[in-house]
């Protein structure tokens, strides 16, 4: 098949679907390797980053999702109805934190870190679809296991949570620092 077939084909697929494919079904559509996928999915994405075009190509793990660029949010609310944003407390951004670099976990694994209750955040997270239950822990009480979703992914703009950054020692110990001196301040009071 020749390839500017196979960029029509994904085209339409990924307009259609509205949500990410992966690239190994894309492979199995049209019948060739995912290696050929991924440079035909190049290439649509070189052509896609052109200042005069409205969409582009998101690769989310293994996957791959038609989006709307950002820069085009402001003239897209115009014509549909405006989404939620959510907006992300720091006890939201925290527990979601938390949930992205320990997943999977448990809610009292999260609450153990944090010090504090932390159902509604975590409820809160699963509203806006930024948090998951994965399954149950297979221990007494069988509780639920959190992970992040492909809506975290896109949201933060990552293709894994291996993108996630990483914090050198120096950083957490500077935090840990700040942490103790606020604790210290807060006994003093």
């Amino acid at each position: 098949m020749k390839r500017e077939k196979c960029e029509a084909i994904i085209e339409g697929i990924l307009f259609a679907m509205g949500e990410s494919v992966e690239i190994s079904r894309l492979a199995e559509v049209l019948e060739i390797t995912q290696e050929e996928v991924r440079d035909i999915l190049q290439n649509m994405r070189k052509r896609y980053q052109s200042k005069n075009r409205g969409i582009e190509i998101m690769e989310i793990e293994d996957a791959v999702q038609m989006c709307t660029k950002k820069e085009m949010y402001e003239y897209l609310i115009k014509i549909a109805k405006q989404p939620k944003r959510h907006v992300l407390t720091d006890v939201l951004l925290e527990t979601l934190s938390i949930i992205a670099y320990k997943q999977p976990i448990t809610r009292l694994e999260v609450e153990k870190i944090r010090g504090v209750s932390c159902a509604h955040a975590i409820n809160k997270l699963v509203e806006y679809n930024l948090v998951c239950e994965l399954g149950r822990l297979d221990a007494p009480g069988r509780p639920l296991l959190f992970g992040t979703t492909e809506d975290f992914l896109r949201s933060f703009g990552v293709q894994s949570i291996e993108e996630l950054p990483v914090l050198n020692q120096e950083q957490l110990e500077e935090f840990k620092q700040q942490a103790e001196e606020e604790m210290h301040l807060k006994l003093d009071v």
